[in-house]
């Protein structure tokens, strides 16, 4: 399972709400809502607007939708933009050094 499903399963369960109660909320079967949970299916925005809804929080409470930025494919490309900036002689701002 994956951040996302994790996030939403603990948040659920500290609201005393059961798989079959936000699939009904959601209008989806218990089994499509089982695999949101365990990352079976990538949650988009409209699904996890609807899970935040239930809930009652706010989506960035569940996960970032841009989840992948944290990984280090981004890591690599800010550090070759970061070479690039130097060897061009370009300014590079104080937070960024």
């Amino acid at each position: 399972m994956k951040p996302c499903g994790q996030s939403i399963r603990k948040i659920r369960r500290d609201r005393d709400f059961t798989q079959e109660y936000m699939a009904f909320e959601m209008g989806i079967s218990q089994k499509a809502y089982s695999d949101i949970e365990n990352s079976k299916v990538k949650i988009n925005l409209e699904i996890l607007t609807k899970i935040s809804d239930i809930l009652g929080i706010k989506p960035s409470d569940v996960c970032s939708i841009s989840e992948k930025c944290s990984g280090d494919e981004y890591k690599e490309k800010f550090t070759d933009l970061l070479e690039y900036i130097k060897k061009n002689n370009i300014p590079v701002p104080e937070q960024f050094k």
